[in-house]
């Protein structure tokens, strides 16, 4: 040990020598370290560099040649051999060497990105992202190394450094398809959408049949309000082979209220999800396939490309733990539906038996609602830049017992995350009305009315029912206690008021054509909707027209910037008119906690169900239908009924202090118990089981 040291020192002061040009001196420590070790690679080497600054290029290469026999593969042992036998004169031999030397350091980049790449197959992204590194260390000219990289970190969030990596390649080679596809992707979740759309431009001149990019230009065009051109690039990409622009295509001629050609694409998603193809599963909701589609096509989503592999990680004790420690994970920790449902529910938790964890998958959009949420954990973490891996890990190292996804296949979920099954018990609960179609989630939180248990066939989670109704609503919220004037809101001054505050992809032609025998019944009376955008507007009144009512009588409601006056102003209709077979969800319970009645019709399907759900929760079950037939006749007597419809919002008035609906702290403890019960089964080493929590009062 000490000979090592004496050696290292030795070294040391001989390249420090040699640094400053006393070759001498230098000289004196390198004979030293080889009178030691005669076999020391790095003193050879750089003896040999002396010997040829001396001039002596045989003694020179007698060295390397010793070098090289300690090290064949050596760069720079090589590099230096081609040099001093170009300074004998031996040019042939010397392009030899220096050809070897290449080739050697080429190996050794190519070695360290093959490394790299087997570590993004396992999952093992910041180890992959060094490789990738130290590859290019190696050999900056390695392209697949620089792609590689800028994928990583494109993956990772990295977005800024991911464009950079892209564009070494691209100053090297302007026509580079990978580099110029990631590109693409990069500047899309940038969300910049005119330098998209020219880059888009520049794949496709290269490369028309690029279906991804023809998917990634037609979503910019949507997003920038260029409607029919966003269509026609969905068409393209759906030609091609490009099954997510079908649903995409569905769900976009569905909120453009072109019903016929959203019929016709209804028919190719199913064929499509029969035949496996990658079909957003929220496609199949949104058009209303029955649960077995539903079921397929968030199996099919899942295939390619799969989560990633379940991993070993060490456990909470399998025993009572004095809190349980509940994680929610959301990418709608913002201005948004689920955001705005769940917050008190945070808030209510019972903090001397529970933890709540937020995890969050969004950015910070500045809003009210986002500090809410982030006050009401006891911890929260914004994640929303770390990988899958990483973000499991966390949850795992917290010891979270119970891990609650509240996105399900819908925009920002990362099944990822769950799939490294960072929890014992991990569930989904309220952003998605129908299966995750996913094995690593164990518990889909419902009610009776919305998913019953002979539904179980079609949902890979097992079902647990609360005992009122499963969807969450904060009864917080403030009403605006001045309602504005029907002409400030232009609506007519005389005649009823039916209204519907669903976005538009809800509304059906088979409802708009009872919406329609309703107004052309009641002389005066208008349908209130939330404004959408201009082309979806036009064509329901052109609807409307064709079905002989004024298209006038549909007056759309611009978006209010204040929550408490969106509820005042439902005071000025008098019926709220459910959708099938998408029901109103957050906007029905807005419509009862404001007073407003809202007749339904339940469906085949949870997301045609939760209007009944809400009903019942809120004593008002006879304002559930099972027809549509039904459900015209109701919304028609009450119509012309006023007292009959004035007894209904006297009961509604009178229920909603008291009702199960609005009762925030049992809905609390409901949820509790289910989280208790779910641990309980894990902790007698039981599998899940699907069960019902009982009512607490």
């Amino acid at each position: 040990m000490r000979d090592d040291a004496i050696v290292a020192e030795a070294a040391e002061y001989a390249q420090k020598f040699h640094g400053l040009g006393m070759l001498a001196e230098a000289e004196k420590f390198y004979l030293a370290i080889l009178a030691a070790r005669p076999d020391h690679f790095d003193a050879l080497l750089s003896l040999a560099v002396l010997r040829r600054q001396q001039g002596d290029c045989v003694e020179a290469l007698r060295l390397i040649g010793e070098a090289l026999k300690t090290n064949s593969r050596s760069e720079a042992a090589t590099r230096n051999f081609g040099a001093a036998l170009q300074a004998s004169g031996r040019h042939a031999e010397s392009v030899a060497a220096f050809d070897k030397a290449e080739a050697t350091r080429k190996r050794a980049g190519e070695a360290l990105f093959s490394r790299g790449a087997v570590l993004v197959t396992q999952h093992r992204m910041q180890e992959a992202l060094a490789a990738f590194d130290d590859a290019l260390a190696v050999d900056d000219q390695l392209l697949d190394a620089h792609l590689s990289r800028g994928v990583m970190l494109t993956q990772l969030g990295r977005l800024p450094e991911a464009l950079a990596a892209l564009d070494v390649i691209l100053a090297r080679e302007p026509d580079h398809l990978p580099a110029l596809g990631s590109r693409v992707i990069a500047l899309a979740k940038l969300h910049r959408h005119a330098e998209v759309l020219d880059a888009c431009e520049r794949v496709l001149a290269l490369n028309p049949g690029d279906a991804e990019v023809l998917h990634i230009r037609a979503a910019t065009l949507w997003t920038l309000e260029r409607f029919e051109e966003a269509l026609e690039s969905f068409e393209r990409a759906w030609a091609l082979g490009h099954a997510r622009s079908l649903s995409m295509l569905v769900f976009y001629r569905l909120t453009l209220a072109d019903w016929q050609r959203a019929d016709e694409l209804a028919t190719a998603l199913t064929q499509g999800i029969a035949a496996g193809d990658q079909i957003y599963p929220f496609a199949a909701v949104a058009a209303g396939l029955g649960p077995r589609d539903q079921f397929e096509a968030a199996t099919n989503i899942l295939r390619s490309p799969s989560p990633a592999a379940p991993t070993s990680w060490g456990r909470p004790a399998p025993a009572r733990a004095d809190k349980l420690r509940i994680a929610y994970v959301s990418s709608d920790y913002r201005r948004h539906a689920v955001g705005y449902a769940i917050a008190e529910l945070f808030e209510r938790h019972d903090r001397s038996r529970f933890e709540i964890i937020g995890v969050s998958l969004c950015p910070d959009d500045g809003s009210p609602i986002r500090a809410r949420i982030a006050n009401s954990f006891d911890q929260f973490h914004d994640v929303r830049s770390e990988n899958e891996y990483d973000i499991a890990k966390l949850m795992n190292d917290l010891g979270v017992h119970v891990a609650v996804d509240l996105n399900g296949p819908t925009e920002g979920w990362r099944p990822g995350i769950f799939a490294h099954r960072p929890a014992p018990i991990q569930v989904v609960y309220l952003g998605y009305p129908a299966t995750t179609g996913a094995d690593f989630i164990d518990y889909f939180l419902a009610d009776e009315t919305v998913l019953p248990f002979d539904h179980q066939a079609f949902y890979a989670e097992k079902i647990v029912h609360l005992p009122d109704c499963y969807h969450a609503y904060d009864t917080t919220r403030p009403i605006s206690p001045a309602t504005p004037s029907r002409r400030e809101l232009s609506l007519p001054d005389q005649g009823l008021v039916f209204c519907c505050f669903n976005k538009s992809f809800k509304i059906s032609a088979a409802v708009f054509d009872v919406w329609m025998r309703l107004l052309a019944r009641l002389p005066g009376s208008v349908l209130w909707l939330t404004a959408t955008i201009e082309l979806a507007q036009t064509n329901l009144r052109r609807a409307a027209a064709a079905r002989g009512v004024d298209p006038q009588r549909l007056i759309f409601a611009p978006y209010a910037t204040r929550i408490e006056d969106h509820l005042a102003r439902h005071r000025l209709a008098d019926l709220f008119l459910d959708t099938l077979p998408y029901n109103a969800h957050s906007t029905a319970c807005d419509a009862l906690w404001s007073g407003l009645p809202v007749i339904t019709c339940a469906g085949a399907n949870f997301a045609g169900r939760v209007g009944a759900s809400m009903l019942k929760a809120a004593g008002l079950p006879e304002l559930v239908t099972t027809s549509l037939e039904d459900y015209e006749a109701l919304a028609l007597k009450l119509a012309t009924e006023p007292e009959l419809l004035s007894s209904i919002r006297r009961k509604l008035a009178d229920n909603r202090p008291i009702c199960p609906l609005f009762d925030s702290d049992r809905f609390r403890r409901h949820v509790e118990a289910a989280y208790e019960t779910m641990w309980d089964i894990n902790r007698r080493g039981e599998g899940p089981k699907s069960f019902r929590v009982e009512p607490n009062c």
